[in-house]
């Protein structure tokens, strides 16, 4: 297994790599936490896996809230509601079987130091979602930015909608939505539009197609569990 950056390398990354970034974050993750809030009751457990700054768990509403990362800086970012999870995502989760209702990640999986490691972050989601419970990913799609993909030093795995649906359905998850293109690629580089623009591009998908780099799927835990 290649290794993977430690906790203080990840801080030291992501510190240079959003700098002067973080408020443009929160605020658009404001508007997007609410649409993946529609696959998760607002009374539930929601795990955010690789969590790293917190935006999506921070601002998610939901009843009780994990965020899971090996960076040091989630204690810094996770709000008061949110228990932290310091760790790497591929050991053992410290949760009793059937305890969420959905895990949430979103640009994280690619992070990952190879495909052993994502089967075995899948495996431990499924354990510890409740049947019916949902894994919703996000990430950058391979198929459409072929040499993008690699502008970050600290991507290892390349993804698409297909091969990551793949991975779920190994896992004994169902795939309830895919969308190959779904928003655009990264908040790190580039024009920082304005709030407005994010909610009407989420109101109208037939834009995606257009401008959208990443993928959006959805997986269930099937209500009877056979495994």
């Amino acid at each position: 297994m290649r290794a993977s950056p430690d906790g203080l390398e990840l801080q030291r990354i992501y510190s240079a790599r959003f700098a002067g970034k973080t408020d443009y974050r929160t605020q658009v993750w404001r508007v997007l936490a609410p649409f993946f809030g529609q696959w998760f009751p607002s009374t539930g457990t929601v795990l955010d896996l690789g969590a790293g700054y917190c935006e999506f768990i921070n601002n998610a509403v939901a009843g009780v809230k994990y965020a899971m990362d090996l960076n040091p800086v989630v204690h810094q970012q996770a709000a008061g509601d949110v228990t932290v999870l310091q760790q790497n995502c591929s050991a053992p989760w410290p949760l009793l079987e059937g305890k969420l209702d959905a895990v949430f990640t979103s640009n994280f999986l690619e992070h990952l130091p190879d495909k052993a490691a994502i089967s075995a972050v899948l495996s431990h989601a499924y354990r510890c979602l409740k049947p019916g419970g949902r894994f919703i990913a996000m990430g950058p799609n391979i198929k459409y930015l072929p040499g993008a993909y690699w502008d970050f030093f600290d991507h290892y795995v390349e993804l698409t909608e297909l091969s990551l649906s793949e991975a779920l359905g190994n896992c004994h998850f169902a795939i309830e939505k895919r969308v190959a293109r779904f928003l655009p690629y990264t908040m790190s580089h580039g024009r920082q539009y304005p709030m407005w623009v994010l909610r009407l591009y989420l109101a109208m998908p037939l834009v995606w197609p257009i401008f959208g780099k990443q993928f959006l799927v959805v997986a269930q835990k099937p209500l009877e569990d056979g495994n």
